[in-house]
C-alpha cells in the first residue's frame, strides 16, 4: 500500500497559551503532576497516533461507487411497481429512469475539475451528501414530478462524487497496489451492475412494509450516511495542487461539451421508445458540431496560454485515445448485454427479477476475480491481455445467444458462455483503464479520470440503445416466442463482431 501522509505533531509551545510560560512547572500544585505529565507526553502522543489508512479510503470510496451504480440498474426492476404506484406516464417513467443517467453523464467532466480544484477528497463527501440526501427525497417523493426532478439531484451528485474515485487511487497508491485498487474498481464496476437487477428483485419482492418501490432509494441512505460519519476521519486528506487550485475554470469549454453531451445521450436514452423522431437525429448532429466547436476552442484556448477544461497533454499521453475506445467498446457491449439479456429472460422466458439478475451471477463474479488477478499472468501475455479479452468475450457472446436460442432456458452451456463474459470483458477492461493512467501525470489524474468515465458511460448509453434496438426491433415491444430468441441471437452476434472490433483497435506505442 502507498505511504500515508500523517499530520505534523503539533509543538509544545503551540499548546500553551501566550503569556503562560512563566508557569510550565506545575508540579507543585497539588493534584497537577498527572496533568503535567499528560501535557508533556501529549506531543509524543501526536507522533504516534496512526494517521487515516489507504485501505480505509479505497473501501469508502468503492462502497460509494458500488452504491450509485447499484442506483443506475435497480431502479429499472422497480419501474412497474413504481408506474402502478404513482400513475407515471410511459414518458415520465423514462424520465425517472434516464433523469439520473443524462444529468451523471452531462456533469461528469465538471465534477473532476471541481476535484482538481477544491480537493478530491472534498468533492467526493460533497457529492455524496447530495446523493444521500436526494436518495431520501426520492424515497419519500409524492409524485412522478418530484421524483423525476430528485432524480436529477441524485445524478448530479454522482456526476460530483464518481471521478474523484480514479483520481483519489491515482494519488494515493502506486505500483502493485495502485494495480490491485483498480483492479477492484473494475469488480465493482461489474457487480454493481449485477447487483442491481438482484437486489431490485428482492426489494420489490419484498415489499417491505407495504412501501412497494420506494425502498430502492432508501437503501442507499443508511449506506450514505455511514460513510459520511467516518469518510472524514478514515480518508486521507486532501493534497490539493497550488497550480491546479488556481487555475480558472473554463466555463465556455465546461458549457460547449455539457450541451453537447446532452444533446448525444437524450436522444440515446429516449430514442428507442419514442421510434426514433427526426429530433433525435437533429440532436445527434448538433452534438456532433458542438463537440468540433468544443476542440477547437480548447485547442486555441491552449495555444495562447490559457487552461482549457483537459489538459491536452492528458489525449497525447502514450495509450490514452486508443484506452479511450477500448473502454467505450467494452462498456457498450456490457451495457448493451446486461440490458438485452435482462429483458429476454424476463420476458421471453418469464423470469423473475431475482433469477433473471442471478443469471448474470457467474459473469459478475469472473469480472471481479479476473480485475483482481490479471497482473498475475505470465509477462509475455501482458501485451495480448485487451485484444484476447475482446476476442474471448466475442466467442462468448456467440456462446449465450446459441444457449437461449429458440426459446431454451439457462444450462451449463449458458453459464460457461457467462463465465467467459466476464472473463473477457475484465481482461478488455481492467489492463486497459490501468495502461491508461500509468502514463498520465498526478496533477492530471482528475482530467484523465473526467475522461476515462465520461467515455465510458456514453459507450455504455450507445449500448443500451444500439443493441437494444436491434433486439427490440426483431423481438417486439413484448419479445416472446422464436422472434425473441432469434433476435437474441442476431444481438449476441452483433455484440460479437463489436467485440471483434474493439479487438482491432490499436495504437502508438508509449
Amino acid at each position: 500500500m502507498a505511504n500515508t501522509t500523517r499530520a505534523k505533531p503539533a509543538s509544545p509551545q503551540a499548546s500553551v497559551h501566550p503569556g503562560a510560560s512563566v508557569d510550565l512547572d506545575l508540579s507543585t500544585r497539588p493534584g497537577a503532576g498527572a496533568a503535567g505529565d499528560r501535557a508533556r507526553d501529549a506531543p509524543d502522543e501526536a507522533r504516534h497516533r496512526p494517521g487515516p489508512r489507504p485501505g480505509w479510503l479505497l473501501v469508502i470510496v468503492l462502497t460509494g461507487l458500488f452504491m450509485a451504480l447499484l442506483d443506475v440498474f435497480i431502479v429499472n426492476v422497480a419501474a412497474p411497481t413504481l408506474a402502478a404506484d404513482l400513475g407515471a406516464s410511459g414518458a415520465g417513467l423514462q424520465l425517472v429512469i434516464a433523469g439520473y443517467t443524462i444529468a451523471y453523464a452531462v456533469l461528469l467532466i465538471t465534477g473532476a475539475r471541481i476535484g482538481a480544484r477544491i480537493g478530491h477528497r472534498r468533492a467526493f463527501l460533497a457529492g455524496l451528501a447530495v446523493f444521500t440526501a436526494a436518495s431520501l427525497a426520492c424515497g419519500l417523493a409524492p409524485n412522478t414530478g418530484s421524483l423525476i426532478a430528485f432524480r436529477v439531484v441524485q445524478g448530479t451528485g454522482s456526476a460530483l462524487m464518481l471521478p474523484q474515485v480514479l483520481s483519489l487511487i491515482q494519488r494515493t497508491y502506486t505500483g502493485s497496489s495502485r494495480a490491485r485498487a483498480l483492479g477492484a474498481y473494475s469488480a465493482v464496476l461489474a457487480s454493481g451492475a449485477a447487483a442491481g437487477q438482484i437486489v431490485g428483485g428482492v426489494l420489490v419482492s419484498a415489499d417491505l412494509f407495504g412501501a412497494g418501490w420506494r425502498p430502492v432509494f432508501l437503501v442507499n441512505v443508511p449506506i450514505g450516511v455511514l460513510l459520511l460519519v467516518v469518510g472524514p476521519r478514515l480518508m486521507p486528506r486532501d493534497r490539493v495542487d497550488a497550480a491546479a487550485a488556481s487555475r480558472r475554470m473554463d466555463m465556455p469549454g465546461l458549457l460547449l461539451l455539457a450541451a453537447a453531451v446532452l444533446l448525444f445521450t437524450v436522444p440515446l436514452v429516449l430514442g428507442q421508445d419514442r421510434g426514433w423522431p427526426l429530433w433525435c437525429w437533429v440532436a445527434l448532429a448538433a452534438s456532433a458540431l458542438l463537440v468540433a466547436a468544443f476542440t477547437g476552442y480548447e485547442a486555441r484556448l491552449s495555444r495562447r496560454g490559457g487552461a482549457p477544461l483537459i489538459a491536452p497533454r492528458v489525449m497525447r499521453a502514450p495509450g490514452m485515445s486508443v484506452a479511450v475506445v477500448r473502454l467505450a467498446v467494452a462498456m457498450a457491449v456490457n451495457g448493451g448485454f446486461l440490458f438485452v439479456l435482462a429483458l429476454h429472460t424476463q420476458s421471453a422466458l418469464g423470469y423473475s427479477a431475482l433469477r433473471a439478475g442471478l443469471t448474470f451471477a457467474p459473469a459478475a463474479v469472473a469480472f471481479g476475480v479476473t480485475g483482481l488477478n490479471w497482473r498475475r499472468l505470465p509477462r509475455r501475455w501482458q501485451s495480448g491481455l485487451v485484444p484476447g479479452g475482446f476476442v474471448l468475450a466475442a466467442v462468448s457472446f456467440a456462446g449465450v445467444g446459441l444457449a437461449l436460442h429458440g426459446g431454451r432456458h439457462a444450462d451449463l452451456g449458458l453459464y460457461a458462455s457467462m463465465v467467459g463474459v466476464g472473463v473477457g470483458l475484465s481482461l478488455a477492461y481492467s489492463p486497459a483503464l490501468a495502461r491508461a493512467l500509468e502514463t498520465v501525470r498526478q496533477e492530471d489524474a482528475a482530467d484523465a479520470s473526467g475522461v476515462l468515465v465520461t467515455s465510458g458511460q456514453i459507450g455504455l448509453l450507445i449500448g443500451v440503445a444500439a443493441l437494444g434496438a436491434l433486439y427490440l426491433g426483431m423481438a417486439g415491444d413484448v419479445p416472446t416466442g422464436d422472434a425473441a430468441g432469434d433476435a437474441l441471437l442476431a444481438t449476441a452476434l452483433a455484440m460479437a463482431g463489436t467485440s471483434l472490433g474493439g479487438a482491432l483497435v490499436v495504437g502508438r506505442r508509449r
